[in-house]
């Protein structure tokens, strides 16, 4: 009895995943419109904190230009990635396999889709949820720690603003593009998603080091910054520890990116 009503509660959440995975796909753009206005709406309020006297009067558009680049950026990744990989459309196995632990055998494309395990549901929709979580996260905490351009700002300040711009543009177009990925079926997702993990530790080294050699960083800003730096490499690394061995082991990650089934 308690197995069957195990196997009843894991079908009903995997129902559950694959209506809010075909809930996701068939709302995209809609959600792009929510995305454009609440984070425009962020931008402003971060804009307007500085004062109309503070602003630069060299560089006005530098404000509107790097909101911008924030809130459109993913928009337009996603627009590409849907693009570049259509519903529907089996894509070529990788030559290389990178993923060798345990036994299996490969099966045909076709095939492969008529199994109950194929697709990004159960699991593999928490992970795309999370990816795509990670984006309003990413620009939150940019916006909150960074203020806007102001009339008279220090060349640390201006350092440290363009590296958290480009963290926050470069992290949320990698994810999101994973996350397009993922629903698409795309047999590089897994290592598209591991060269992302890589990428954004690496993002975070580059920050600490180059603001570490900036020797009139203030003691007030370096404190925050070390931390809000150290929380993003501890939030990647539990990623890590948390979604490689599902990627690697899964038989819906195995079935559904590698066409391959347990020998």
């Amino acid at each position: 009895m308690h197995r069957i009503a195990r196997l009843q509660l894991a079908r009903k959440l995997n129902d559950r995943s694959i209506a809010w995975i075909s809930k996701v796909e068939a709302s995209m753009a809609n959600l792009m419109l929510v995305w454009v206005a609440l984070a425009s709406f962020a931008c402003g309020l971060r804009i307007s904190s500085v004062g109309v006297q503070e602003l630069p009067t060299s560089s006005g558009l530098a404000n509107l230009l790097s909101y911008a680049l924030v809130v459109a950026a993913p928009v337009c990744t996603i627009f590409l990635a849907l693009r570049l990989f259509p519903a529907g459309r089996l894509f070529a196995q990788p030559a290389i396999r990178l993923a060798r632990f345990g036994r299996w055998r490969e099966i045909d494309g076709i095939q492969a889709r008529k199994l109950a395990l194929f697709g990004a549901s159960g699991f593999m929709a928490s992970l795309i949820l999370g990816m795509l979580a990670n984006v309003p996260v990413r620009v939150l905490e940019f916006l909150t720690a960074i203020p806007a351009l102001s009339r008279v700002a220090p060349d640390w300040f201006l350092m440290l603003r363009q590296l958290m711009l480009v963290d926050v543009v470069v992290m949320s177009c990698l994810y999101c593009f994973a996350a397009i990925m993922a629903l698409r079926h795309v047999p590089l997702f897994p290592r598209f998603l591991v060269a992302t993990w890589g990428i954004d530790l690496l993002m975070q080294t580059v920050i600490a080091r180059t603001m570490g050699a900036m020797t009139d960083l203030p003691a007030e800003v370096a404190h925050p910054l070390h931390a809000m730096l150290e929380g993003n490499v501890k939030k990647a690394l539990i990623s890590v520890a948390l979604w490689l061995p599902y990627l690697i082991l899964s038989k819906r990650v195995n079935l559904t990116y590698r066409l391959r089934q347990p020998a």
